[in-house]
């Protein structure tokens, strides 16, 4: 395992830890981790590592809840209309970002229905295109996307 993740899930335990002096009792049930994907894409793995770590650290289940569907939004508003007692998390990722643009509307506000708690991991996007098209930047892209409705 990597220096970061080690890092990360020693952030996440002491944070987790600091929770208990506020409220002697929690965890006192499991813990739900959604993720609104299917099993066995990277943000299923990085839950399921992060959910062990978390059970370790809090001496509860947590429990990996896929609900793939939708590009995200089926478990995403699961999540969101769950009791905010701290026994639901969400695995997100850029689709909180770009379903507000691409779904006329969402079942749930995304800054309104959700509160950020830890950036767990990050990787690389990409925007590729064929090299036949008549664009070479995001920019010329965008300009031709405008020129082309």
């Amino acid at each position: 395992m990597s220096r970061t993740l080690s890092l990360l899930f020693a952030l996440i335990a002491l944070g987790c830890s600091a929770l208990g002096f506020a409220a002697q009792n929690y965890p006192d049930k499991p813990i739900r981790f959604i993720v609104p994907f299917a099993p066995g894409g990277t943000n299923d793995i990085i839950a399921r590592l992060v959910a062990a770590k978390l059970h370790e650290a809090l001496g509860q289940p947590v429990v990996v809840d896929n609900r793939g569907g939708a590009g995200g939004v089926i478990g995403t508003e699961l999540a969101a209309r769950s009791s905010p007692d701290g026994y639901t998390l969400l695995m997100a990722n850029l689709n909180l970002a770009t379903n507000p643009v691409l779904v006329k509307k969402l079942p749930y506000d995304t800054l309104k229905d959700l509160s950020g708690v830890s950036l767990l991991a990050t990787s690389p996007t990409v925007l590729a295109t064929s090299p036949s098209l008549p664009f070479k930047s995001v920019r010329e892209l965008i300009a031709h996307a405008r020129a082309n409705p």
